[in-house]
């Protein structure tokens, strides 16, 4: 790897989860396009690593295989910028690299406003499997070929090799289709793949149809959203919220209080100050729609233990004990 490729990796590395130089010229993390395992929080298969001239992203978890300067490009745009300055202004070159790109004036992006693709409630399997999570199936779509339909609306798959068919839950951000998760509907080593179109859009589910002057309930899942009123969810890590209108928020994480990734998210918001539910003892779903499944009167269970600062310390300190 050339300096300048250390750099900006060295620059970037503070937002990766689980990352750790393995050696020189090879780097692991958590992959942040997939989220890597749901199970699994310590896991972590994305990698940067050298190959020939050039510095390569390869996650082992989702299949994305992509130049360092592709994958720069979509998890930060304005330091993508900085660096291909940089690196043309030094010269470097490669095959997945050219120094045309510092040019500053690019052609608008196309992006669609609805999926081609039929809804979940016209194939079987999709259908059964949403009415079964009490989802209705006509909120989302389906696709037989989840990699190669991905690779018809931007390039992101090496190889369409043991594709799969996935439930598609769509981003949009202004009437415009800016991303969607890929839901697994059979065994499958990663259950959800979010992919972006959009680099610089909110990773966010159900951000078009909220009440921004009322309060926001921030969920982990676009599932999870379903059933609570006025909510979104991150389609990712936690992520700045308020640069998307914001202010009045509480933040819903899943029942796992032996989760060390889960205790350092709540720990944070706490910290920030922000409205968080701390889940009662006794309860011992997992997550929203378990809780629903179950009977719960979710949105209740929330009302009734929303917390904020000493409070919610105090709470959470019993929470994670159980």
């Amino acid at each position: 790897m050339d300096y300048v490729d250390v750099k900006y990796i060295n620059l970037i590395s503070a937002r990766f989860q689980k990352f750790k130089k393995v050696k020189n010229n090879l780097y692991n993390f958590r992959c942040p396009i997939c989220g890597d395992s749901q199970k699994n929080k310590n896991k972590a298969r994305g990698y940067l690593y050298q190959i020939k001239n050039n510095t390569n992203f390869k996650c082992h978890n989702c299949g994305v295989n992509v130049s360092f300067n592709n994958f720069l490009k979509k998890i930060d745009p304005t330091i993508h910028k900085q660096y291909i300055f940089e690196k043309f202004k030094e010269g470097h070159t490669g095959k997945n690299f050219v120094t045309e790109e510092p040019v500053l004036h690019f052609e608008a992006p196309k992006f669609k406003k609805k999926i081609e693709l039929p809804k979940a409630s016209e194939n079987p399997d999709s259908n059964q499997y949403l009415v079964n999570r009490k989802l209705n199936p006509d909120n989302y779509y389906y696709t037989e070929k989840f990699k190669e339909w991905t690779n018809s609306l931007q390039p992101t798959f090496e190889t369409t090799d043991k594709d799969e068919p996935r439930i598609i839950i769509p981003l949009f951000y202004q009437d415009i289709l800016v991303g969607f998760q890929g839901r697994a509907l059979g065994p499958s080593k990663v259950k959800y793949i979010t992919i972006m179109l959009q680099d610089a859009a909110p990773k966010i589910y159900g951000l078009d149809k909220i009440q921004k002057d009322k309060t926001i309930y921030v969920t982990e899942g676009p599932f999870d959203s379903a059933f609570i009123s006025n909510s979104i969810a991150l389609c990712g890590a936690d992520g700045d919220i308020s640069k998307w209108g914001i202010s009045d928020a509480v933040w819903i994480y899943d029942n796992e209080p032996r989760n060390t990734e889960i205790l350092s998210r709540i720990y944070r918001t706490i910290d920030k100050g922000e409205r968080v539910v701390i889940w009662p003892s006794g309860l011992k779903e997992k997550d929203i729609n378990d809780m629903v499944l179950s009977g719960l009167n979710v949105q209740s269970v929330i009302e009734s233990n929303t917390y904020s600062g000493l409070e919610a310390k105090l709470k959470f300190t019993t929470w994670k004990k159980i």
